[in-house]
């Protein structure tokens, strides 16, 4: 101890060593991230590893050491991550070329088995990317446009990501679940026939809906027609006398005063008073 009190350079070249050397010794990995502790480039083993049973921060988190300047960290996200698929060119089943645009949600499951085999997060990612665009190519094109925009857009999702999982396990990660961004009809010609074709759909429904509408209301007047013209029977053969007035009085409104929603042009007319049409204001 006086030898370092009488030399202070010394004591603090010594003390900076030492800190330099717990530095490298202790290692505190947080409960979000794995750890592969490597030895001259050989994987050892793996701190903080993830186990599907266990919750975060149980399986190693916290305070550990190794062996300074000789064992190297190669940090692994714990967590769920993403990769985003570039837009692609897709043609379904009924020769539309679509525009997709997708990701998936993946974990590392086996970080020593994603060391090994892609080396990094990043390697793995530009694995997986392509794989993507190959399985909603392979889906895609088994299916037409139409079933994007429907429930079984969920079974396709479903078979995509199942597809895409059997590749991520070959690197040590599972895929939790795939979803599509964008689906868009490329801009120009297809886009605009098929605007054509949903325009010209709708117009044949829409010609069908009127023209059973005015079959429906032929019916419909027939039947009223039908029933009046019993009503109007029954009455004349009830009260002839009741049933003369009125069809009279009906002859007299729709001549003078019109039917209620067109005002009939001015006309003049020259009657008998005897005249069998103004008998009604004659009395009996």
């Amino acid at each position: 101890m006086s030898f370092l009190l009488r030399r202070p350079l010394f004591a603090t070249v010594a003390a900076i060593l030492a800190l330099i050397v717990l530095l490298n010794t202790v290692v505190v990995v947080p409960e979000t991230r794995q750890a592969i502790i490597t030895r001259f480039g050989k994987p050892i083993y793996i701190l903080n590893q993830y186990r599907a049973d266990q919750p975060l921060g149980s399986a190693g988190a916290g305070l550990n050491w190794r062996i300074p300047f000789v064992d190297n960290l190669v940090w692994v996200d714990k967590r769920v991550l993403d990769v985003d698929m570039e837009r692609r060119q897709v043609t379904s089943t009924d020769q539309q070329r679509l525009e997709v645009d997708a990701f998936a949600r993946y974990r590392i499951v086996d970080p020593l088995r994603m060391y090994i085999r892609a080396r990094s997060v990043d390697g793995l990612q530009a694995a997986l990317v392509p794989n993507l665009g190959s399985e909603l190519r392979n889906e895609l094109g088994k299916r037409p446009f139409a079933s994007l925009l429907s429930p079984e857009r969920e079974g396709v999702m479903e078979n995509v990501r199942r597809g895409l999982d059997r590749v991520a396990r070959q690197y040590g990660a599972e895929v939790i679940d795939v979803r599509i961004k964008k689906a868009d009809l490329p801009t120009g010609t297809p886009l605009d026939s098929a605007y054509d074709r949903m325009k010209t759909a709708r117009e044949q429904e829409a010609r069908s809906i009127r023209a059973e509408g005015a079959k429906l209301a032929q019916i419909i007047r027939a039947q009223a027609d039908a029933d009046a013209s019993k009503v109007y029977a029954d009455s004349f053969g009830k009260d002839p006398q009741f049933y003369d007035f009125y069809r009279a009085m009906q002859s007299y409104q729709a001549t003078f005063l019109g039917d209620g929603v067109t005002k009939p042009s001015p006309t003049t007319m020259i009657l008998s008073p005897q005249s069998d049409y103004l008998k009604q204001f004659s009395g009996r």
